[in-house]
């Protein structure tokens, strides 16, 4: 039986203290509710601040996003990125890329500072520009994370930035008797982001869960 004050409950306890570290601002709260109207789910707010600083730490000028969802990511990723950086954001679902476009002008983004595309990541990464990138963000549950995943480290500079949101896929991952294919697939990425000898790689447990990787 948990105590509250098991090692458990107190882990939990940190981890949502952690995650309301960074209060969020009107404009971020206005995009969860667009979120709940469409059944989309943001990266949480230990997440969204976790884009932020990463994007600064990588003085972020190209970005790259796969999954625009309601632009809660895209939003923070831009916060911290460099005032002329360019978001690149890809969603096969228009309805989501214009509640995302809501977001962004709610938080005062100058339209050239997003190149929104409706389309298949499938389709349009392999358009992009080779090493043009300084930061990648999938937030993707797909059945081509791992092509994905090579597209971005093709995408990034050195000392760019992959990040691969829900790489934990809440809690599930670390659990062998988990096999539903989904967790099957983030385990393979997982193992073949911390093997690939271009990263330098962790694991974060913001949200649920970072992958992060810089490109050597």
């Amino acid at each position: 039986m948990r105590t509250l004050n098991s090692p458990q409950t107190a882990k939990h306890a940190s981890w949502e203290y952690a995650e309301q570290h960074q209060a969020e601002d009107h404009t971020l709260e206005a995009a969860r509710l667009r979120g709940k109207d469409l059944g989309l789910t943001p990266v949480s707010e230990g997440t969204a601040a976790a884009l932020t600083v990463l994007a600064a730490a990588a003085q972020a000028r190209g970005v790259v996003e796969v999954g625009t969802g309601v632009g809660v990511s895209g939003l923070s990723l831009l916060r911290g990125a460099s005032p002329e950086a360019v978001l690149t954001s890809i969603d096969p679902d228009a309805d989501h890329l214009h509640a995302a476009r809501a977001t962004f002008r709610d938080g005062g983004v100058p339209v050239a500072r997003t190149r929104l595309i409706t389309g298949r990541a499938e389709e349009v990464l392999p358009r992009l520009t080779t090493g043009g990138y300084c930061v990648v963000h999938l937030d993707a549950d797909s059945p081509a994370l791992e092509d994905f995943v090579e597209q971005a480290v093709r995408l990034l500079r050195p000392g760019g930035l992959l990040i691969l949101n829900d790489a934990l896929d809440h809690d599930r991952l670390p659990r062998p008797a988990v096999r539903e294919e989904p967790t099957v697939r983030k385990r393979a990425v997982e193992r073949a982001v911390r093997d690939d000898e271009r990263l330098v790689t962790t694991m974060l447990g913001t949200g649920t869960g970072l992958l992060v990787a810089v490109r050597r």
